[in-house]
């Protein structure tokens, strides 16, 4: 992981984190960390990528699928996916759909190993630590609301792995967890055992909002767990290496070339064939605090941003959704916004799915943005996310695994793709030739 390149564009000195308490409280964290010295140099990683495609304004050119963003915490819903897809495969089975479409057969509706990829990827850091008889943390939200799809992944470590779990929220943990002298990470839990019990990976399903930290002990908490030997997933340097901000610069020329073509990587340098392929997957990002230039025509950053704001949307350092600004609601949110402030937001080239595409929603109650229950027939879109995860340190990648997919589908006229918050319904994929 390139400290340097991450300290230019997060930190709080030089980049995002300046502007951004939520994105600089994260950066200063792992500086005090990297001053005291690291106790742990693994670094799990469990990502989930997400597309869209994208028909072109020159109907000429081919439909393409592009990239949404790169996530490096709480990727989540993969064991509900999963489940949807299972549901969808009996229903086959079961009815047979009522002969309603000829691609509606078994071979065409893949298995999706959501769970077995994810738990794969904890169990490796896991064994990594070294301790058979050690806990994997799951660190979750006060009151949590997404047990269901955490709790499959705890069944598969046990199940599959003879690997035990323990779930805290950053509230609990700050009188439940402590350090020893050789910075083994320890938890007070009665209910499980009258001795401390030593953890082995930390598994963020939390952290990823401001709202997680309503006092500043809910920060030390966090910096704690990250400053013992236990694994974590995501270590802080992986939370910011998610940042929209890394998105954004790694479109400018030649930033990408340098990470996959620099001699640097030794034997495992990409090819320029590989870098066309992965930008050709990227639509156009710039910051919003860019300065004017050649390539931009002479404007600056929000000028851009106001003369294209129906094609955009205005992207913050946030997960969770509902934080974008999009469309015509860009130039009263320009107007707004601090001059100090926009080294925060990056703007995105909207991607343009195919019209015309019909399906059912169905929701079992109202959602946040007013839709009743029940199924509604509608224009939808439908955004695939693809899972994977990496253990790696000391600037090798140890082991590594890819497998498992999410399908969101929502109505053509909420710009919003969250699940949590309501705007998108689980779907599955069927595949066409």
């Amino acid at each position: 992981m390139d400290e340097e390149f991450l300290d230019k564009v997060m930190g709080s000195e030089e980049g995002a984190g300046r502007v951004d308490a939520f994105t600089g409280h994260l950066w200063r964290g792992w500086k005090q960390l990297r001053d005291e010295g690291i106790a742990q140099s693994l670094h799990l990683g469990i990502f989930r990528s997400d597309y869209l495609l994208h028909s072109p304004e020159d109907l000429r050119d081919p439909v393409s699928l592009k990239q949404v963003e790169f996530n490096t915490i709480s990727s989540s819903f993969g064991a509900l996916s999963e489940r949807s897809a299972a549901m969808h495969r009996y229903l086959l089975s079961s009815t047979g759909y009522f002969n309603k479409s000829p691609y509606l057969k078994p071979e065409n509706l893949p298995l999706n190993e959501t769970t077995k990829t994810i738990v794969d990827g904890l169990a490796a850091a896991h064994r990594a630590y070294g301790n058979k008889d050690a806990y994997i943390l799951f660190v979750v939200q006060d009151n949590e609301r997404n047990v269901f799809d955490q709790r499959w992944l705890e069944y598969g470590l046990l199940e599959n792995h003879s690997i035990r779990t323990i779930r805290q929220s950053l509230t609990a943990l700050q009188s439940s967890v402590s350090l020893s002298e050789s910075r083994t990470l320890l938890i007070n839990s009665p209910l499980h055992s009258d001795k401390p019990l030593e953890i082995s990976t930390v598994y963020f399903r939390a952290t990823y909002t401001p709202t997680d930290f309503p006092t500043e002990q809910h920060w030390e908490t966090r910096i704690l767990l990250q400053r013992s030997k236990a694994i974590n997933c995501p270590s802080l340097p992986l939370q910011l290496a998610g940042g929209k901000k890394v998105q954004q610069v790694l479109t400018q020329p030649g930033v990408l070339e340098d990470f996959l073509l620099s001699e640097r990587r030794g034997p495992e340098r990409f090819t320029e064939e590989d870098v066309r392929i992965v930008r050709e997957s990227w639509v156009e990002m710039w910051g919003l605090d860019d300065v004017a230039s050649a390539e931009s025509g002479g404007e600056d950053g929000v000028q851009r941003a106001l003369a294209r704001a129906e094609k955009l949307a205005l992207k913050p350092q946030r997960e969770g959704g509902g934080n974008n600004v999009y469309r015509s609601s860009i130039p009263a949110f320009l107007e707004t916004l601090p001059k100090e402030e926009r080294a925060a937001w990056i703007a995105m080239q909207l991607i343009e799915p195919p019209r015309g595409v019909g399906n059912y929603l169905v929701r079992a109650g109202g959602g946040s943005g007013g839709a009743e229950g029940g199924a509604h027939k509608a224009d939808v879109v439908s955004e695939l996310g693809m899972f994977g995860w990496a253990l790696f340190g000391e600037g090798k990648v140890k082991e590594t695994e890819s497998g498992g997919w999410l399908v969101r589908t929502k109505g053509r006229e909420s710009d919003e793709g969250g699940v949590a918050v309501g705007f998108s319904v689980l779907d599955s994929v069927l595949l066409v030739d």
